[in-house]
């Protein structure tokens, strides 16, 4: 069995990492590159950078923070934010990303799942979704969480795994931020109709709910953001945790 992984997320907004509750009230949590050598020297599995208003924005995602951030790791670096074309994920890969990260573009375009698999590999494609309830459904939203759509999150997890995704990070808006626990019914639902990896993010605020991702929900990976930011559990200590109750982790 392969070894679950723990990933710290930077939300990065003007070149500054984040955080909010339910995509929104965002505050500062430091710096990018710093936080990233950080973690790394922490034993984090891989990062995940997300150029949070890039979209909403129009713009690319800023690549010389990119490249300053691939500098100072030397773990697998997942880019996202203002990916609209093929060039763009050249660019980002050039700059030191190993995987980007792709939202709304494919909701718009799914073909670019496709076209960015065939160009360069399934493993360097992560379909990001993120899912709200809403009327005993879970409605896609795109944009940074600002624009709904008319998809239905599982569907469309079946659908870009059959585009050809290399994995998918999940992430529970209505979880987003609240330290309440994953969505364990969500990432079920996904982890038992899929055949690619899942990472599950939303919702992370104790040890215990990191264990109930992986154990009850089957998940790949845990993505976490505020708990790691300000230092309110270490990614060593939850390891050291997970290994205790039977996860395989790499420690």
């Amino acid at each position: 069995m392969l070894s679950r992984r723990i990933i710290p997320c930077l939300d990065v907004k003007d070149g500054r990492v984040v955080k909010g509750t339910n995509f929104v009230n965002l505050r500062d949590a430091g710096s990018a590159v710093e936080l990233s050598e950080r973690y790394y020297n922490e034993g984090a599995d891989e990062l995940v950078f997300l150029d949070i208003t890039a979209s909403a924005e129009k713009r690319k995602t800023l690549v010389s923070l990119v490249e300053d951030v691939a500098k100072v790791i030397r773990i697998p670096f997942t880019v996202g934010g203002g990916i609209s074309e093929i060039s763009d994920i050249d660019d980002l890969l050039k700059a030191g990303a190993d995987k980007v990260s792709l939202n709304t573009s494919i909701v718009k375009n799914p073909k670019l799942i496709s076209e960015s698999a065939k160009k360069f590999g399934s493993q360097a494609v992560i379909a990001a979704i993120d899912v709200k309830r809403a009327g005993g459904k879970f409605k896609v939203f795109i944009k940074g969480g600002r624009e709904e759509t008319e998809l239905d999150g599982l569907e469309w997890c079946k659908e870009v795994c059959d585009l050809g995704a290399g994995e998918i990070l999940l992430t529970s808006m209505d979880r987003d931020g609240t330290k309440d626990g994953y969505d364990i019914e969500l990432l079920l639902k996904v982890t038992s109709s899929v055949t690619i990896p899942v990472i599950a993010s939303g919702g992370a605020g104790t040890k215990e709910d990191f264990l109930a991702a992986f154990r009850d929900a089957n998940v790949d990976a845990c993505l976490a953001a505020s708990l790691f930011h300000y230092q309110e559990l270490s990614i060593v200590d939850l390891k050291n945790y997970l290994k205790e109750n039977g996860v395989i982790v790499r420690l």
